[in-house]
């Protein structure tokens, strides 16, 4: 559980992850003005770089996380449309989709060779168990992007604005951390079980 809140970034991560959305969700829901619901999260994320500077940590997380945040804000600007704030999300979810895909079709299942680079396990396809694992895994993910997708973008079509971004911050960081500790645990049963037969 210590390296997954980790992976989350602890509470710090959880609080940029989350903010930003919340910020639109309940800007957007109190006022329904377009500039001042995606102007929220940007500030938001400004503060964010300003506080890890001034505790001089690093500031890259937070500075990637306010170039995406930016970018959909004038996605949804330059459209006059608040849900267009939620596009390029869409496209980070499809691309995310169609390179796991593309890996189970080719039989090069993408979570191998990240949990294999993590394990420090570069035979990971030579072991039955690992290989399974990694395809198994793969297809988890490749669900979350696309249960992603076909949840949201239904509301985005119907300009259900609210539930969008409710949608969008209730599947993003938690169920991202679910995925991960799901992964874990799977990683985890297997090598244990390939640790206590070479015993």
């Amino acid at each position: 559980m210590e390296a997954l809140w980790h992976a989350v970034g602890k509470t710090r991560g959880l609080v940029e992850s989350l903010a930003p959305g919340l910020g639109f969700l309940v800007t957007y829901t109190l006022t329904g003005e377009l500039v001042l619901s995606v102007g929220a999260p940007v500030v938001l994320a400004v503060v964010f770089i300003l506080v890890r500077l001034i505790q001089k940590t690093p500031a890259m997380p937070a500075v990637a996380g306010l170039i995406g945040i930016a970018a959909s804000a004038g996605v949804a600007l330059w459209s006059g449309r608040a849900e267009d704030n939620f596009i390029l999300g869409f496209v980070v979810n499809g691309l995310w989709l169609g390179v796991l895909l593309v890996s189970l079709l080719v039989r090069r299942p993408v979570l191998g060779y990240l949990a294999g680079a993590l394990a420090g396990d570069p035979q990971w396809r030579s072991q039955p168990g690992t290989r399974r694992i990694a395809t198994v895994a793969t297809w988890l993910w490749a669900g979350l992007f696309g249960l992603r997708l076909l949840i949201q973008v239904p509301l985005y079509v119907s300009a259900s604005i609210g539930a969008l971004a409710a949608a969008k911050l209730i599947m993003g960081l938690p169920l991202y951390a679910a995925w991960l500790w799901v992964t874990w645990l799977l990683y985890r049963a297997v090598y244990s079980s390939r640790a206590t037969a070479t015993r």
